[in-house]
C-alpha cells in the first residue's frame, strides 16, 4: 500500500481552521460566559446555585447522549457515500443557527434555554467527530501528532480572540448587564460562521462513493456497514484499549470545560479581572501545550505523550481542589499574602497545558490506530466514546455537587484521570498501527 502523503499546506490550514472557528462556541457558550449566565441569571437559585448547576449538566448530558446515538451511524453512512464534508456542513449550520437564537432567552426562561443548549451543543459536538475523520487523509501516521496539535493550538488562538472581544465589549455576567451580555450567542454564531469558511473552501472530500444495492436505502447500507465494523472491532484491540482510557479522561475533561469558570465564580469567588486573567492564561498554555506535545509526540510516540498529559491532569485537579491549602502554604513558606483567586491561576496553568495536549494526543493516537478507509466510522466510535464520557461526567458531577457542593465534588475528576492512566497501559502503539495498515490493504 502507498503511504499517505502529506496534504497541501492550504488543506491542512483549512482543516485546522475549523478548530479555530468552533472553539468560540466551546469557550463563549460552554465554558466562560453562557454556563455562568445560565446558572446564575437564567436559573438564578442563589446562593449555591445547585439546581442551576444540575440543569446545566443535564442539558449538556442530553446533547452528548444524542451524539452517542447518532454519530456511529453517520460515520458509516459518510464512509459508504463519501459525504463527510456535507455532514460537516450541516452540523456547522445547525450550530450557528441554534447558538444565535440564545439571544432570545430571558431570565427565568429555563426550558427554552435548555433546548437551545441541547441543540447547539449536539450540533457542535457531532461536528467534532466529523472534522476529526479527515485527519487520517492529511499525512502519514507519524505526522498526525503535529497536525492534530496545530488544529488544537489554532483553536485556542481562535477562542482567545473571540472571548477577549466578548469580555471587552459585552462586559460582565450579571442581571444588570443582561441586555448586553445576551449578545454572546449571536457573536459566537457569527464568529463560527465566518472563521470556518476556509475549511469548506480548502478541505477535500476523499474516499470512493459506493453504489447502493437495488432497493436499499443509504441508512440501511450505513447500518449494515456499522454492524460489520463492530464485528471486526475486536481485531483492533489497541484501539479498543485507547477508547476505554479516553472514556475516563474525557469525562474528567468535559467536567473541567463545563464547570471550571463556574467553580471560580461560586467556590473561589474571583473578581472580574481575575476571571479574565484566568481565561487568557488557560488559552495561552492550552495552545502551547497542544503544539508542544504535538511535536513531542513525533519524537517519543503517541502513547507515551498521551500518558504524560494524563499525569499532568492529575496535578492540575489536585491544584484546583487544594487551592485554599496552597494559599495557606504559600503564605507560610513564601511569606506572601496571596488571595486564593490568584493561587487558583497556578491551577489554570496546569489545566490549560493539560487541556490542549491531552485532547490533541488522544485524537492523533486514534488516527494512528485507524485505517483510512474507515476513518469516519472509527472517529465516529471515538466521538461516541467521548460524548458518552461527557454524559457520565456531567451527570456524575451534577449529582455529586447537588448532594455535597461543588468544592468537594471536583475530586471526582481525580478518580477519572487515574482510571484513564491505568486503562491505557496495555496499549501497544506499534502493534495497533500495523493492524491498521494491514486492514487498509484488505480494503
Amino acid at each position: 500500500m502507498t503511504p499517505t502523503k502529506l496534504a497541501p499546506k492550504r488543506e491542512i490550514f483549512g482543516w485546522a481552521m475549523f478548530d479555530f472557528a468552533n472553539q468560540a462556541y466551546t469557550l463563549l457558550i460552554i465554558t466562560v460566559i453562557y454556563g455562568d449566565l445560565f446558572t446564575r441569571i437564567v436559573v438564578g437559585d442563589s446562593p449555591d446555585y445547585r439546581t442551576g448547576n444540575l440543569l446545566w449538566s443535564l442539558s449538556l448530558a442530553i446533547s452528548y447522549l444524542l451524539v452517542v446515538v447518532v454519530n456511529p451511524v453517520c460515520g458509516a453512512v459518510m464512509d459508504f457515500s463519501a459525504s463527510r464534508k456535507r455532514f460537516l456542513f450541516a452540523s456547522y449550520l445547525l450550530t450557528v443557527g441554534a447558538t444565535a437564537l440564545l439571544y432570545l432567552v430571558e431570565p427565568g426562561w429555563i426550558v427554552p434555554a435548555m433546548l437551545l443548549i441541547i441543540v447547539s451543543n449536539f450540533a457542535y459536538a457531532i461536528g467534532e467527530g466529523f472534522i476529526a475523520s479527515f485527519l487520517t487523509d492529511l499525512g502519514p501516521r507519524k505526522a498526525l501528532g503535529w497536525i492534530s496539535g496545530l488544529g488544537w493550538s489554532l483553536g485556542y488562538v481562535g477562542g482567545l480572540i473571540a472571548t477577549a472581544f466578548t469580555l471587552y465589549f459585552l462586559g460582565e455576567v450579571s442581571l444588570e448587564n443582561y441586555d448586553t451580555i445576551r449578545y454572546v450567542g449571536p457573536f459566537a454564531a457569527v464568529f463560527f460562521l465566518l472563521a470556518a469558511i476556509p475549511t469548506f473552501v480548502f478541505l477535500r472530500e476523499r474516499g470512493t462513493k459506493r453504489t447502493l444495492p437495488s432497493g436499499q436505502t443509504l441508512l440501511r447500507a450505513g447500518l449494515a456497514r456499522l454492524k460489520q465494523t463492530w464485528q471486526h472491532l475486536p481485531q483492533f484491540r489497541d484501539l479498543r484499549t485507547l477508547l476505554i482510557s479516553v472514556f475516563f479522561a474525557m469525562a474528567g475533561i468535559y467536567i473541567i470545560i463545563a464547570f471550571s469558570f463556574i467553580y471560580g465564580a461560586q467556590v473561589i469567588g474571583w473578581d472580574e479581572q481575575v476571571r479574565v486573567l484566568m481565561f487568557v492564561t488557560v488559552q495561552i498554555t492550552a495552545a502551547l501545550g497542544a503544539v508542544g506535545f504535538g511535536f513531542l509526540q513525533s519524537a517519543i510516540g503517541a502513547r507515551t505523550t498521551y500518558i504524560l498529559t494524563l499525569l499532568l491532569w492529575l496535578l492540575a485537579i489536585l491544584a484546583i481542589w487544594q487551592t485554599p491549602w496552597l494559599t495557606v502554604v504559600s503564605h507560610h513558606l513564601l511569606n506572601v499574602d496571596w488571595q486564593a483567586q490568584y493561587v487558583f491561576l497556578f491551577a489554570g496553568v496546569l489545566a490549560g497545558a493539560s487541556l490542549g495536549a491531552s485532547q490533541s494526543a488522544a485524537r492523533a493516537l486514534v488516527g494512528v490506530l485507524t485505517p483510512n478507509v474507515k476513518s469516519a466510522e472509527f472517529f465516529g466510535f471515538w466521538s461516541m466514546t467521548t460524548k458518552l464520557a461527557a454524559v457520565f461526567g456531567m451527570v456524575g458531577l451534577g449529582l455529586m455537587q447537588w448532594a455535597f457542593g461543588l468544592a468537594d465534588a471536583i475530586i471526582f475528576c481525580l478518580l477519572l484521570f487515574a482510571l484513564a492512566i491505568v486503562a491505557v497501559l496495555p496499549l501497544n502503539e506499534s502493534r495497533g498501527s500495523a493492524v491498521a495498515e494491514a486492514w487498509q490493504d484488505k480494503e
